[in-house]
């Protein structure tokens, strides 16, 4: 009897035992929080996403994933239901991504805010508010796949060109050409060590000139210097040869005005007078042309006029009084 009751006792125990564990379990596996349903409206892939997988604001959980559906009336529209807590801060510009846990490829909902309109985004179980749902870095990548591959493309076909025979000869030539002209950077450095050399001696010469010149330049600023002097006896010569100039213009000027008051008018005679016996020659050698006999008999008298002594009157006027006496 006492091994059966000890048996019955240790029984119990355990039964008392796992039951216990057991509505601990349940305590502290219960969701206590309250949370509000939002409708997350996807266009894009949802591969990695189930039901209970993580509702997170910019990292911080905040719910879970209730329910993912298609809709009914958008064909090819996934419906997400998540369950956000009261406390997360849902606006009218809040909005939903995939992401992806590390390299498990197990997939949760991040929201995030865009920050355009803050006011609250009411929900509740009758009337579910609807969220975007924005494509996820995989999605973008695929989106832009074409693309990618595109430019991919070009960048080989660019690489192909640039590794062509004709771009490699000149590229060889490009290098020659290069060469060349560091041999002739060497040759010319060769050349120019001996004018290097002379370089130190050339400056002490030049320090040298530059001395005696500021030398020369201190003895020409003296007032008692030899260019002060020189300068003062040449403004003595072009004084004394202003003052020559003055009294030749002055000379010049008394002999214009002799010149304009005395000689000018008779000048002016002078050329009257030539202007006179040159039309008397004139005359003559007209005479002389006309009866060269002139010279000799002189110069014949007038011949007689109408109604003097010894005037005739021409053939042709003779003639024409016998013609009107014959009518």
């Amino acid at each position: 009897m006492e091994n059966k009751s000890h048996a019955f006792w240790a029984g119990l125990f355990t039964v008392v035992l796992l039951a216990a564990i057991a509505v601990a379990a349940f305590l502290f596996n219960v969701d206590r929080s309250v949370r509000v349903p939002y409708d997350l409206i996807a266009r894009t892939n949802v591969t990695g996403l189930s039901t209970d997988a993580a509702v997170r604001y910019r990292g911080l959980d905040v719910g879970k994933v209730q329910s993912i559906k298609f809709d009914p009336a958008h064909p090819g529209q996934i419906l997400i239901r998540i369950l956000v807590d009261t406390h997360a801060p849902i606006t009218h510009s809040t909005y939903g991504s995939l992401g992806f846990q590390g390299v498990t490829g197990i997939a949760f909902i991040q929201l995030d805010d865009t920050g355009r309109d803050t006011s609250p985004l009411g929900s509740s179980t009758s009337q579910v508010a609807q969220l975007p749902m924005h494509p996820g870095l995989l999605d973008q990548l695929q989106q832009r796949g074409d693309v990618l591959l595109r430019k991919l493309e070009k960048v080989t076909e660019d690489a192909d060109n640039l590794l062509s025979p004709e771009m490699v000869a000149q590229l060889h030539g490009t290098a020659a050409s290069i060469q060349k002209a560091a041999d002739g950077i060497a040759t010319l450095t060769q050349q120019v060590a001996p004018v290097t050399g002379k370089l130190p001696g050339t400056i002490d010469q030049l320090d040298r000139t530059l001395a005696s010149t500021n030398q020369l330049i201190g003895n020409l600023n003296r007032p008692d210097g030899p260019f002060e002097t020189n300068l003062n006896k040449v403004g003595t010569a072009a004084q004394q040869a202003g003052d020559a100039l003055t009294s030749m213009n002055g000379s010049l000027q008394e002999l214009s005005a002799r010149v304009g008051y005395d000689t000018l008018p008779r000048v002016d005679s002078l050329a009257d007078d030539v202007r006179s016996a040159a039309r008397s020659v004139d005359r003559a050698a007209g005479v002389f042309s006309t009866n060269p006999r002139s010279v000799l008999f002189g110069a014949p008298g007038a011949p007689p006029g109408p109604g003097e002594a010894g005037f005739t009157w021409p053939a042709a006027h003779t003639g024409a009084p016998a013609a009107h006496a014959a009518q």
